[in-house]
């Protein structure tokens, strides 16, 4: 068991692992290594003491430099359930549970508002994400929904795709600091509409219809795309606390940020909350960087006590190169340590050998599919690599898991699986060959009840952070069920898909060749219900 488990890579993640480390807590910390995407897209941070005029870029740089330079490691896995075990916390990540004494909460906030039509044209116009989505319009007119820190933000970025980029603000002016509001007011290809409220989105196949309204004059606009022709509506008003993990833990208020004391501290013990997630005044880089701080130095108490009273003292915490065999060592031109270590970890736990079937052609992607797979074999055993002379699929090139008696075990992805998806596929490896990740007998009898075949196609970009939990998901229901498959598709490498499912958003989910079209990410839970 663990002293501390820290789920979240932004500021106050960050700062709660780095104090953590240094007040010597064993802990395991779990996220990504891109750190945080808001921070990252911020065009300056004017009030971060010390980096005067720094990038967002640059101080997320800068954090991961530190992080390296002490040999924290971060669990490169997403937290799908957070439990209280009596006493303790547990987290299930990846294939794998893991059981600290207690655990800090510093998973930020997510867009979550609705206006009239959203979710019927989600993916067919309208987004959330213009990192996933902006190339999607290119040389097209988009609308961003907002006024915060992220429309601002976001609003930037998507100019280098967008013709025109007009934000609409329900309020007198934007609600983020100066110099972001700055940045987008005084872009040539960003028009500011202040006091205006949405009123409807509506189109066929596609969003054809923006109507908007100025809350002070009452004059409505309607924006008609032009015929055939669609547009792009990306909403960051609205955004919700990423609270779902202790919804059932801690006391959360109306809107569905945590409550937490001076300390951090939640309602529940031994659970607490740092950063935009929490119920707080001014939500920036410098207060969530506090809160982690404050956080970690309240929890190094409670261990010390706890130690106290039990007599175990978990090992402190060491790098994963520390950790590392010298197997993982090896003269991989393609993974980092990181994903070594993360390979050998999900490879030893493997019930069953596999084989990775190629379908390829003469072109580079093919060749570098199979080099990727090739090394990524050269890690197990319990891997092979078979070169199919027959293709048999029109998506070339792909992979798909076999077993050793040659049958298909329904899980495969055309293209190269790498960006956020890599961690996927490793992931549907694992599934596949099991014991797979774990289900609760509810959930399982649901995916075994399934009698008719289902084919799912999941449509992803391998830039987009929302993509994996619908691949993970589906990928989970294939393997305990022999009736679904579920194929991947890298959609930048096959655009007769976007065309053919007029896909603007990802992740999309293709249910039986169009019987069902679905776009957003998806848990299991949510994902039966689309199939039962």
């Amino acid at each position: 068991m663990w002293d501390l488990l820290i789920v979240g890579t932004g500021p106050a993640g960050v700062s709660a692992a780095l104090t953590a480390r240094a007040r010597g807590l064993s802990f395991l910390w779990f996220g990504s290594r891109r750190l945080s995407d808001k921070v990252e897209k911020a065009e300056r941070i004017l009030n971060y003491p010390g980096l005067p005029r720094v990038t967002g870029r640059e101080l997320r740089d800068a954090f991961l430099r530190q992080v390296d330079d002490l040999g924290i490691p971060i669990q490169q896995a997403r937290v799908a359930e957070v439990y209280e075990m009596g006493g303790h916390y547990a987290v299930c990540a990846g294939p794998d549970f893991y059981e600290g004494r207690c655990l800090i909460l510093a998973t930020g906030v997510a867009a979550g508002g609705q206006i009239p039509g959203e979710n019927r044209l989600l993916g067919k116009g309208v987004s959330c994400c213009a990192t996933c989505d902006g190339e999607f319009f290119t040389g097209k007119d988009v609308f961003v929904v907002g006024g915060g820190f992220a429309a601002a933000e976001e609003s930037v970025f998507l100019t280098k795709y967008a013709r025109q980029v007009t934000i609409l603000i329900r309020g007198d002016d934007f609600t983020c600091a100066q110099a972001t509001a700055d940045a987008a007011r005084s872009h040539e290809k960003i028009t500011v509409l202040t006091n205006t409220e949405v009123e409807e989105v509506s189109g066929d196949t596609a969003l054809r219809y923006l109507r908007y309204r100025n809350t002070k004059t009452g004059r409505v606009t309607k924006y008609h795309a032009a015929d055939g022709e669609t547009f792009g509506v990306f909403v960051f008003a609205g955004y919700e606390p990423a609270t779902e993990l202790v919804r059932d833990l801690a006391e959360l208020d109306q809107q569905g940020y945590i409550l937490t004391d001076r300390s951090q501290k939640t309602t529940a013990d031994g659970l607490y909350a740092a950063g935009d997630v929490c119920v707080k005044p001014l939500r920036q880089v410098v207060t969530a960087v506090g809160d982690g701080a404050l956080a970690a130095t309240e929890l190094e108490r409670l261990c010390a006590t706890m130690q106290a009273k039990t007599g175990l003292h978990p090992k402190a915490p060491v790098s994963r190169a520390e950790e590392t065999t010298a197997s993982t060592e090896t003269n991989s031109t393609l993974f980092t340590g990181d994903m070594l270590a993360q390979l050998h970890t999900v490879f030893s736990r493997m019930a069953s050998p596999l084989v990775l079937r190629l379908y390829l052609d003469e072109t580079p992607l093919s060749a570098e599919l199979r080099q990727y797979m090739e090394e990524l074999a050269a890690q197990s055993s319990k891997l092979s690599v078979e070169i199919s002379g027959v293709a048999d699929t029109d998506h070339i090139p792909c992979v798909r898991v076999c077993r050793p008696d040659g049958s298909w075990t329904g899980l495969a992805f055309h293209g190269v699986p790498g960006g956020h998806e890599f961690t996927s596929f490793v992931l549907g490896l694992y599934n596949a060959a099991g014991p797979g990740q774990a289900l609760d007998e509810d959930t399982r009898a649901a995916i075994q009840s399934i009698q008719k075949p289902i084919k799912l196609e999941i449509l992803v970009s391998l830039s987009c952070t929302m993509c994996p939990d619908l691949v993970t998901a589906a990928q989970r229901i294939a393997a305990e069920n022999p009736r679904i498959t579920a194929q991947v598709y890298d959609l930048n490498r096959f655009p007769d898909l976007r065309e053919k499912y007029q896909v603007m958003s990802v992740p999309c989910l293709v249910i039986n060749d169009g019987e069902q079209v679905s776009f957003g990410k998806k848990n299991i839970r949510q994902l039966l219900e689309l199939l039962t």
